[in-house]
């Protein structure tokens, strides 16, 4: 474990220690800027390791690509960060007061932690802007949902986010006439409307084209710093679209870290192109 792991991981855990159980009705705290906080957990499924003493910080504001081959472990580990999935061992925090091994399902993505899996699920029979509207942050119970009433400031929001999904022009469209890739900008315009501090995105130009892939770069790089983004993702171009040659990406392997730095430092790791780069 690298020292600023060793530090952020002590920091949080001595506020874990020294202070009451926070659960999802509590601000998260960043404390030493840390949004994500994972430490040595372990999955097995019948026998099988999927994930081996997995340890990784990913800082507030924060764009990180995680790559690795198929098996590799990146799924069971945006499983274990949602809730999907119940470690074995380990811990895993969000910022350093919100026990993430504690909570649901919902309640993790209440808390402020959204999740894009690899295949757009949007309501196809809705239009976009009637998406974005369903995904707003409100009071889901029955009374308030039957109540509702949009505000100025909410359609706002909603007209922000169409702009920036680069779907303003399609906002009265139904949803399941769009293209994959616009399905796919949808969906993360939905997560952005419930105002997540930390975003998981699973493969998320998997079957667009080069002109949508290049407006996602787009997107993530303007989402930097308002969000934690973890992106993970197989398309070298695309991840050094994102890095811009300074940001740090993690190699995984067999369910544990197995390189983490620049990308051009990884690609030049003998480990990383024996197990996964190819020669």
């Amino acid at each position: 474990m690298t020292p600023d792991l060793m530090n952020a991981g002590a920091e949080v855990l001595a506020r874990h220690r020294s202070r009451p159980q926070s659960l999802v009705g509590d601000e998260v705290y960043f404390g030493q800027g840390v949004a994500l906080y994972v430490d040595a957990i372990t999955v097995s499924f019948d026998g099988f390791r999927a994930l081996n003493a997995l340890s990784l910080t990913i800082d507030v504001g924060e764009l990180r690509c995680i790559i690795g081959p198929n098996g590799a472990g990146k799924t069971t580990m945006m499983d274990c960060i949602t809730g999907r999935t119940r470690p074995d061992k380990g811990t895993v925090f969000f910022g350093s007061n919100i026990d993430l091994l504690r909570l649901t399902e919902p309640q993790i993505a209440q808390a402020g932690v959204g999740r894009k899996f690899q295949k757009p699920t949007v309501y196809e029979q809705l239009t976009v802007f009637e998406n974005l509207e369903l995904a707003l942050k409100a009071d889901r119970r029955v009374l308030p949902t039957l109540l509702f009433r949009m505000t100025g400031d909410q359609r706002t929001r909603v007209d922000e986010v169409l702009v920036l999904i680069h779907l303003k022009d399609e906002a009265h469209r139904v949803a399941g006439l769009l293209s994959h890739g616009q399905k796919q900008w949808l969906e993360i315009g939905m997560l952005l409307m419930q105002d997540p501090k930390l975003l998981l995105l699973d493969e998320p130009v998997a079957g667009m084209t080069d002109e949508e892939t290049e407006r996602t770069a787009e997107l993530f790089l303007s989402l930097e710093g308002q969000h934690s983004l973890v992106v993970v993702e197989h398309d070298m171009k695309f991840v050094d679209q994102l890095t811009e040659g300074r940001k740090k990406v993690t190699v995984l392997h067999e369910g544990s870290v197995l390189a983490e730095g620049l990308l051009k430092d990884v690609q030049a790791n003998e480990k990383v192109v024996e197990v996964y780069l190819g020669r």
